[in-house]
């Protein structure tokens, strides 16, 4: 009996040395830095105990709005946006994360301050949306869509709403814009 009970203080030692510590600033498929794919609302305050969570409630949220939660470090400076998936509701999940802090950077170092080069050096583009005043380049690998103002476009590109984009017609230098995370599958 004396020997099982030392063999499992052991081992308990063993795999709590070698456990991993996570990065607060990692970006995967199914993690951003602490937050997972399903970290509920009511847990954000335990998962920033020494940042800012702020909650902005619109009003009515039978006309659809969907509330965002913002995270700012104790400084001031603004981490994520964080859209859950149900408005009002503590035990719903994280939807869409807008990364604002260029800290945040996936494994093959693609962040906010990216610029398309880098994203398509390093990720398969799943696919190109034509907005407006916009593109959006989404990266399933990393559930990830990147908007690119048209203003880094060429300007025979810029109004054209009926193109179809290619990787090809997006300048390598071109800056990213917004960096979102989406968990809403």
């Amino acid at each position: 009996m004396r020997h099982l009970l030392l063999g499992t203080v052991a081992l308990t030692f063993l795999f709590s040395s070698c456990s991993k510590t996570q990065n607060p600033f990692r970006i995967s498929k199914q993690h951003i830095g602490l937050l997972t794919d399903s970290t509920q609302v009511k847990d954000l305050e335990n998962i920033y105990p020494n940042d800012s969570v702020v909650k902005f409630i619109a009003g009515d949220e039978f006309i659809g709005n969907m509330n965002t939660i913002d995270i700012f470090e104790k400084g001031g400076k603004q981490l994520l946006s964080l859209t859950p998936k149900f408005a009002l509701d503590s035990t719903s999940t994280i939807s869409t994360i807008r990364v604002l802090d260029e800290r945040f950077k996936t494994d093959k170092n693609v962040s906010p301050i990216s610029t398309f080069k880098d994203i398509q050096s390093q990720y398969k583009i799943s696919r190109i949306s034509n907005l407006i005043n916009s593109i959006v380049v989404a990266v399933d690998d990393i559930n990830a869509s990147f908007t690119i103002d048209k203003k880094e476009l060429p300007a025979n590109l810029r109004f054209d709403m009926d193109l179809k984009f290619e990787a090809t017609h997006i300048p390598d230098e071109a800056k990213v814009k917004y960096f979102f995370v989406n968990w809403s599958n």
